[in-house]
C-alpha cells in the first residue's frame, strides 16, 4: 500500500540550455509516480517523514523534515549516472507518535518497490526508518528469494540494539527488534557495523552486540589510514550475503562535516571512507546480480542545520547510493 499524504515534491532547479543535452541535473531526471503508471525498474526514492522514534529515544526532533530538505539539496546536483532516471514514490508520514503504523506503511511500500524491480533508497527520518525498511525487504525476499541470505550493514556511531522499553520502539531499537523478530522464527541475524563509537555505546550495548553475533569496527579504526582494513571488513561481510541492506546513519560522520543530526560525533568516520564503503557495496555482485537491495539514509535534521551543510553532504551520499558512472 502506498501512502501519498504529501503532494508530489516540486523538483525544480537550475537549467543551462546554452550547454545543450549535457547540462543535466537531478531535477531533470526524477520521475514522479502517477496512479496506475507502468514503471521501468530504476533506483527509487521514498521518504520516511518521521522522528517519533528519536523523541522516544530522548533525542532532538527535526528529522521528520529530512526527506523534503534532502530532495531540495539533490535537485541541483549534476546527473552523472548511467541509469536514465530515478523514481520518487513520495513520503510515508508518521502522524504524532504513531511510529509502528508508519513503519508498517513503509515496509509495505518498500516491498512493492522491490517487487517492481526497483532499488529503494529510503530518505529518513530518524533511524527508526531502518526497521520499516528491513521489514519490506524481508517481506519481499520471503516470497521472491526465500533462500537468500540477507545481511544488514550499518554505518553508524551507535549499535541501535537497545531493548524495547516502556516507551516502545525507538530510533535506538531497530536492529534489536530485527534480531528478535528473526530469532523468533529461527532465521539468522547477519548484522555488521562500521563506525561504532566507544563512548556513545554503554558496556551493556557492547555486551548485547556480542550476544547477538554482531560484528563491528570502531570509528578509531576507520580512518583513511585504515581504509584497506575497513574495506576488507566490509567485503568479508558482504561475501556472506546474497542481499544487503545498507543503512547509513549520518551521525557516523564527524560532527564538523555532519552537524545536522540529533547526536553529532566528536570523532566520526571521514567522508571519503564512507564513500569508499558505499562504492564497495555497490560493486558487490552475486549470481543474480548486484547484492545491494536496499539503502537507507537516516537522521538528517534540518532544524540544526542553519547553513544547510548537512543537507548538502547527505545529498552527495544519496547521489552515490544511486550508483555512480565515470565522469568523462
Amino acid at each position: 500500500m502506498f501512502i501519498y499524504e504529501n503532494e508530489h515534491h516540486n523538483w525544480t532547479g537550475r537549467t543551462d540550455p546554452e550547454d545543450g543535452a549535457l547540462a543535466v541535473r537531478w531535477h531533470h531526471r526524477v520521475r514522479r509516480i502517477e496512479p496506475g503508471q507502468a514503471r521501468q525498474p530504476l533506483p527509487a526514492l521514498v521518504g520516511f517523514a518521521c522522528d517519533a522514534g528519536v523523541a522516544r529515544n530522548q533525542g532532538r526532533r527535526g528529522a521528520a523534515a529530512g526527506p523534503v530538505v534532502l530532495r531540495r539539496a539533490l535537485a541541483n546536483l549534476a546527473w552523472r549516472h548511467e541509469t536514465p532516471g530515478v523514481w520518487d514514490f513520495g513520503d510515508v508520514r508518521c502522524h504524532g507518535d504513531a511510529l509502528e503504523t508508519a513503519q508498517e506503511a513503509l515496509a509495505s511500500t518498500v516491498a512493492v518497490m522491490l517487487e517492481e524491480g526497483h532499488r529503494p533508497v529510503v530518505l529518513g527520518g530518524g533511524h527508526e526508518t531502518a526497521y520499516g525498511s528491513f521489514g519490506g525487504l524481508d517481506r519481499w525476499a520471503r516470497g521472491a528469494r526465500p533462500d537468500a541470505r540477507i545481511g544488514i550493514l550499518n554505518l553508524d556511531a551507535h549499535f541501535d540494539l537497545r531493548r524495547v522499553g516502556a516507551a516502545g520502539p525507538s530510533s535506538g531499537t531497530p536492529f534489536g527488534q530485527i534480531h528478535d523478530d528473526l530469532t523468533e522464527r529461527g532465521a539468522p541475524f547477519r548484522y555488521a557495523c562500521v563506525g561504532i563509537s566507544r563512548t556513545a555505546n554503554t558496556a551493556a550495548l557492547f555486551e548485547r552486540a556480542a550476544a547477538t553475533g554482531t560484528r563491528w569496527r570502531l570509528d578509531e579504526d576507520c580512518t583513511v589510514r585504515h581504509l584497506d582494513a575497513t574495506l576488507a571488513f566490509v567485503s568479508d561481510f558482504v561475501a556472506e550475503c546474497d542481499l544487503v541492506h545498507l543503512t547509513l546513519d549520518l551521525d557516523v560522520l564527524p560532527g564538523a562535516v555532519m552537524p545536522a543530526v540529533s547526536a553529532p560525533a566528536p570523532r566520526g568516520v571521514p567522508l571519503e571512507v564512507i564513500e569508499a564503503v558505499i562504492d564497495r557495496v555497490l560493486a558487490a555482485r552475486g549470481p543474480q546480480g548486484p547484492k545491494l537491495a536496499l539503502a537507507d539514509l537516516a537522521e538528517l535534521n534540518p532544524a540544526v542545520d542553519p547553513q544547510g551543510l548537512g543537507a548538502r553532504v547527505a545529498a552527495l551520499l544519496c547521489d552515490r547510493l544511486v550508483g555512480s558512472s565515470p565522469v568523462p
